[in-house]
């Protein structure tokens, strides 16, 4: 009786410590049609337009510009960032090769996972499709190491290796950001101080400097280190609750019936 007890509330405990993660990995609705949604791109890191995850941004250009966005990204996410340029369906001499390239808070280049971020379309091809899936960004890495780290992320967009006479043609580009969570399997034990975000240094020290980059206003939606919780709470809590299971098995098979032997007479 008391072990099948002990087995009720063990499993109200699991079930308990299991909800909030599933309520965690369900998938939110995101805004996709959204009038707000950015139309233009900025030319440099400096002007990268800010653009949220989820939302699809456009921009019009010309063949040759260098396009920037920028988005927000914090720990325990796989950025996934996919880029659409329609082609001009005539006046085109020959292929173009477009390239998508994401850049952290510190400007390095991030590899991509996987995803095709250089394709050449055809001289008589209508559009181009591009896609990069990031390394799932850390709370917290060496200062050696080049892993994502929490903050802003650039994304730029140009075509490479044109031919004069292409120079100049007009594109349309759209780009989405979405985010997978990792969860648990990600977490590390240490964080960093502040996001790399642009401008976070001169916020602190409320610079006076008109020159001063300004502080980016992207952040995810229930602020930055919102992932604090992971499954990697659930299956400690788990693998705490069986290891008592265990222990509690263990006795109740090892201490029999609780009663003395009784010894025949005459032994």
């Amino acid at each position: 009786m008391r072990i099948g007890r002990a087995l009720t509330a063990a499993a109200l405990l699991l079930g308990a410590a299991v909800s909030p993660a599933v309520a965690d990995s369900s998938p939110s609705a995101s805004p996709s049609g959204d009038s707000s949604a950015p139309t233009s791109a900025g030319t440099s890191f400096r002007t990268a337009t800010e653009i949220e995850q989820g939302r699809q941004a456009t921009a019009s250009a010309s063949t040759g510009d260098y396009l920037y966005w920028q988005f927000a990204a914090d720990a325990g996410q796989r950025p996934i960032v996919k880029a659409t340029v329609k082609l001009p369906s005539s006046s085109r001499s020959g292929a173009q090769t477009w390239q998508l390239d994401v850049y952290d808070g510190l400007r390095r280049r991030q590899a991509c996972q996987y995803g095709a971020q250089t394709r050449t379309a055809a001289q008589g091809a209508a559009s181009v499709d591009l896609a990069c899936t990031l390394r799932t960004v850390r709370a917290w890495s060496e200062p050696w190491a080049d892993d994502p780290l929490p903050g802003t992320y650039y994304i730029r967009l140009t075509a490479v290796g044109l031919g004069t006479a292409d120079l100049g043609l007009p594109v349309n580009a759209e780009v989405r950001v979405d985010s997978k969570d990792i969860g648990g399997s990600a977490a590390v034990d240490g964080s960093l101080a502040q996001p790399l975000v642009p401008g976070i240094a001169t916020t602190a020290q409320k610079s006076s400097d008109s020159d001063a980059p300004s502080l980016s206003s992207l952040r995810p939606g229930d602020g930055w280190a919102s992932g604090w919780w992971s499954d990697r709470w659930v299956w400690t809590a788990i693998g705490g609750v069986l290891a008592a299971l265990a222990g509690i098995g263990g006795y109740a098979l090892t201490r029999g019936s609780g009663r003395p032997t009784r010894v025949p007479p005459g032994v």
